[in-house]
């Protein structure tokens, strides 16, 4: 299900067939701090494999952002930029509040992200420290591509 707004002259979409690979790939295999030298072919296959978001100015993309689910019971929300030259402007925020009125989203039980430096932003949207960190665990088998 297509889902788009337009607030002011940006273009909020889960449109796949809109987004830009190219420009998403430069921005985390290059700028990222979580996906330096991210390879092309596991770009393609996480958007293949997740629900997409991404607004856009004058057909330029200028953010991203992913989220991996089952659209029932949880979601993780992962691969969230602005490029660098909209940072600042309110563009992550407009992001993220779309994500979150997206209506196939609604109802997951537990809705997760990981951020080295964006504490406050998703606080505002609901996102808390783990309430039982000591329930979780992973498997991480390296730190960079």
């Amino acid at each position: 299900m297509i889902y788009e707004i337009i607030n002011n002259e940006l273009l909020f979409s889960n449109d796949k067939s809109k987004l830009q690979i190219n420009v998403i790939h430069t921005y985390l295999s290059q700028t990222s701090y979580w996906a330096k030298n991210i390879p092309l072919e596991i770009v393609t296959k996480a958007i293949e494999n997740s629900f997409c978001y991404a607004c856009y100015t004058n057909n330029q993309q200028i953010a991203f952002a992913r989220v991996i689910t089952d659209a029932a019971t949880f979601g993780y929300l992962a691969d969230v930029f602005v490029i660098n030259e909209y940072q600042g402007k309110g563009v992550g925020k407009l992001l993220i509040d779309f994500i979150m009125k997206d209506e196939q989203l609604k109802g997951l039980r537990r809705f997760m992200l990981a951020t080295k430096d964006a504490h406050e932003l998703y606080k505002k949207f609901g996102f808390n420290p783990l309430s039982t960190p000591e329930r979780m665990m992973e498997i991480k088998p390296f730190e960079t591509y």
